[in-house]
């Protein structure tokens, strides 16, 4: 099964919700592929790298988030840990760790540890579902993140390190 047939099957309608996880997917799937074209010398899995970042969202169905067209019942915060269970269930182990750890700069317990999960949650911070039309710049995204604490502002900062 290819990441597309695994997002048709949990989200079967072609409705808001479908277009906007789509297009948030590829805009960080884009940018995990241009730094990998970037960065030959990291030896990133590009093709594993896409799969994830298109994968990394599915979760997002089953919370409630009605400006973005997600009227379930679990917290937003729980969307990374859903996609796991989900893309898990589906045996795609490797995808559903990114899912888990892509929220923030990592949640404790639950924080990128390879070079793939650390690009996918890198990427991630540029943009948004809520403002799908815009891309945030290293500083802005690592402004975004001050809210959660410092210490997550200076992980980004050390990837962005990395990967700019």
């Amino acid at each position: 099964m290819d990441y597309q047939a695994i997002i048709d099957k949990y989200y079967p309608e072609d409705d808001e919700l479908k277009q906007l996880l789509l297009k948030h997917s590829r805009q960080v799937a884009n940018r995990c592929l241009l730094i990998c074209d970037r960065h030959p010398e990291l030896h990133i899995d590009r093709e594993f790298v896409e799969e994830a970042a298109m994968l990394h969202d599915i979760g997002i169905r089953w919370c409630n988030a009605p400006n973005i067209h997600c009227h379930g019942t679990e917290p937003y915060i729980r969307h990374g840990q859903i996609g796991g269970e989900l893309l898990r269930r589906e045996g795609w182990e490797r995808h559903a760790r990114v899912s888990e750890r892509h929220t923030g700069t990592g949640l404790p317990g639950f924080e990128p540890e390879d070079l793939e999960e650390k690009l996918v949650c890198y990427a991630d911070k540029f943009y948004s579902k809520s403002r799908p039309n815009r891309e945030l710049t290293v500083a802005k995204a690592a402004q975004s993140l001050e809210k959660f604490g410092h210490e997550g502002v200076e992980k980004f900062l050390g990837w962005a390190k990395l990967f700019e």
